[in-house]
């Protein structure tokens, strides 16, 4: 089992999506700042997650949440957090 999930910067205006098999563990990893990527924008809350049935299915999640019609939907429940 896959997760597609996407996490919000509380420090900055940054999205990270991205697809794991142990979302804890991931977002831990985040916000300890071991990845290169999202290290400058550390801390993170997680904004989203889905369950997809095998890695296929979630990389073609992930690519929808990165599109541009994906990562609008994103900044709506972000700022929908901020109200």
């Amino acid at each position: 089992m896959f997760f597609v999930y996407a996490i919000s910067s509380l420090s900055k205006n940054y999205i990270y999506v991205g697809m794991t098999d142990d979302i804890d563990r991931r977002l831990k990893q985040h916000n300890g700042g071991y990845e290169r990527t999202t290290k400058p924008y550390c801390p993170y809350i997680l904004l989203y997650s889905e369950v997809a049935g095998n890695r296929v299915d979630a990389r073609l999640r992930e690519k929808y949440w990165k599109s541009g019609t994906g990562k609008r939907q994103l900044r709506k429940m972000r700022d929908s957090l901020n109200k």
